[in-house]
C-alpha cells in the first residue's frame, strides 16, 4: 500500500529543483508558490532523514543523499506517466473528459485506493485492507475516474473489477511505488540503517540447496536484512513479480521469457535423475534397463510438470503404474516420505535431493534421462535496479550457483 510515501507533488517539487538548480523557477515551473516548495523539499528530506539539497554559490546542489534519490524519482514519475499514457491508449473513443495530463494530478490516496481495489475487488475489504474508511476508498476511486475520464471500475456478480485500464494503471502504479522505495532503502542504507530488504520468489528447483546457501552466506555480511521467502504457482509468483510486489525469482528459466518486461539470467544447469530410497533393490547396479524401473511403483510430479513429461514420454509404449498404483505428488516433503519408507521410484532434480542424499536417505540410480536438463536462474522485471543490500545477495547467489 502507499501508506507513508511522500506527497507526489512534494516528489515534483524535488525533481523541478533538481534540474533547475533553483527553488524559484521550480516554483514558476510547476505553479507553485516558493514557501510551498520550499515546505515540500523540508517534508520530503524529514521523510528521508537527511538533506537533499546544499546552497551552492549560485543554485542548489543535490547532496550525496539528493543524487541517489533523483533517478528513483524520475522513474517513478515516468512510471505513472507510462500508466496514464496506456489508460488513454486502451480508452480511446470511450474516454469522455478527464485531464490530458492526469498523471500530474495523482495522489497517493487515490493509487492507495486503485492498489486496494486491485486486491480485494471490494470496496469494504479495500478499506479493512489500507486502513481507510469504505467512503474515503470509494471517494478517491471516484475521483480517479474523474481525472482520467475513463470507467476503470465495474460491477460483477463477485463484487467490483478493475477494468483493463484500470488493471493497466495499476501495474503501473505499483511498479512506481516498488521504485520510490527502493530509493528510501538505499537512503537509508547509507545512513547505516539496516532497512534492506528483499522479496524472492522461489520455485521447487531452487528452494532446497542453491537459495538456502546463498542465504546463509548474505547472512554473515548482512544479518538484519529482512528476507521474504515467497512459494506459489509460476504464473502467480510472475505476477507478484511484473507488479512489483517481489524483487526476484528465481527456478527453472522458461527460455524464451514468457513476455517482454522480465529478463531471465542464467544461474547454472541441472538435470533429472531417477530417485530411490538408499539400499533399494535396484541401487548399488552399474547399469540399468528400463524394465528394471517398470517392476517398480512410482510417485511423480502431476501432470503439466516439467518431470512428468519426461515420465510420460519415458514409459510412452508402457504400462508404468501396473507394478502398483501409480501416486501424484508436488509436495518434496511428501515424495521424501514415499521414498524412504517404500520401494517407489521417482524423477526428481539432483539439486532438489542434495540434503537427502548427502544424509543417506536417497540416493540417485544408474539410469541416464538425456535431454532433461534445464536452466535455472533469475527472472526480473526489465530495468529494475537492484539497491546495495540486493546486489550483495545477488552476488552470493552467483558464487553459490558457480560453485555448485
Amino acid at each position: 500500500m502507499w501508506s507513508g510515501i511522500p506527497n507526489l507533488r512534494h516528489l515534483r517539487a524535488f525533481c523541478e529543483v533538481a534540474e533547475t538548480g533553483s527553488v524559484t523557477e521550480a516554483a514558476r515551473r510547476i505553479h507553485l508558490t516558493q514557501p510551498a516548495i520550499s515546505q515540500a523539499l523540508a517534508r520530503l528530506e524529514e521523510r528521508v532523514g537527511t538533506p537533499l539539497f546544499e546552497q551552492g554559490t549560485n543554485r542548489m546542489l543535490l547532496t550525496s543523499a539528493g543524487t541517489m534519490l533523483l533517478p528513483r524519482v524520475v522513474r517513478f514519475l515516468d512510471l505513472l506517466r507510462q500508466g496514464t499514457r496506456e489508460v488513454r491508449r486502451i480508452a480511446g473513443a470511450r474516454s469522455k473528459g478527464g485531464f490530458a495530463n492526469f498523471d500530474h494530478l495523482l495522489t497517493v490516496a487515490q493509487l492507495n485506493a486503485l492498489s486496494a481495489m486491485a486486491e480485494a475487488g471490494n470496496f469494504s475489504l479495500a478499506a479493512r485492507a489500507s486502513g481507510l474508511t469504505q467512503p474515503s476508498i470509494h471517494r478517491a476511486a471516484r475521483d480517479l475516474e474523474r481525472l482520467t475520464g475513463v470507467a476503470l471500475f465495474e460491477k460483477t456478480s463477485q463484487g467490483v473489477e478493475l477494468t483493463r485500464a484500470a488493471a493497466v494503471l495499476a501495474q503501473h502504479a505499483r511498479l512506481a511505488l516498488a521504485e520510490l522505495r527502493q530509493g528510501i532503502t538505499e537512503i537509508a542504507e547509507a545512513l547505516g540503517v539496516d532497512a534492506g530488504s528483499i522479496v524472492i520468489a522461489s520455485l521447487p528447483l531452487a528452494r532446497s540447496s542453491i537459495l538456502p546457501a546463498a542465504i546463509i552466506r548474505f547472512g554473515e555480511d548482512r544479518p538484519h536484512t529482512a528476507i521474504s521467502i515467497i512459494e506459489g504457482h509460476y504464473d502467480r509468483l510472475l505476477y507478484g513479480l511484473r507488479h512489483g510486489e517481489i524483487d526476484l525469482l528465481i527456478g527453472a528459466l522458461r527460455e524464451p521469457a514468457p513476455i517482454g518486461d522480465v529478463v531471465e539470467t542464467v544461474l547454472f544447469s541441472d538435470t533429472l535423475q531417477v530417485v530411490a530410497r538408499a539400499g533399494h533393490p535396484l541401487a548399488g547396479r552399474s547399469t540399468l534397463t528400463l524394465d528394471d524401473l517398470e517392476r517398480y511403483p512410482w510417485v511423480i510430479a502431476p501432470p503439466g510438470a516439467p518431470t512428468r513429461g519426461y515420465f510420460d514420454a519415458l514409459f510412452k509404449e508402457r504400462d508404468a503404474s501396473k507394478a502398483g498404483g501409480l501416486i501424484e505428488a508436488s509436495s518434496l516433503v511428501l515424495l521424501r516420505g514415499l521414498l524412504t519408507d517404500s520401494d517407489r521410484l521417482t524423477i526428481i532434480s539432483g539439486h532438489q535431493i542434495v540434503h537427502e542424499v548427502r544424509l543417506g536417505l536417497l540416493t540417485i540410480l544408474p539410469f541416464p534421462l538425456p535431454g532433461s536438463d534445464r536452466r535455472i536462474g533469475l527472472t526480473t522485471r526489465r530495468g529494475w535496479h537492484p539497491t546495495p543490500t540486493q546486489k550483495l545477495f545477488l552476488e552470493c547467489l552467483h558464487a553459490v550457483s558457480r560453485e555448485a
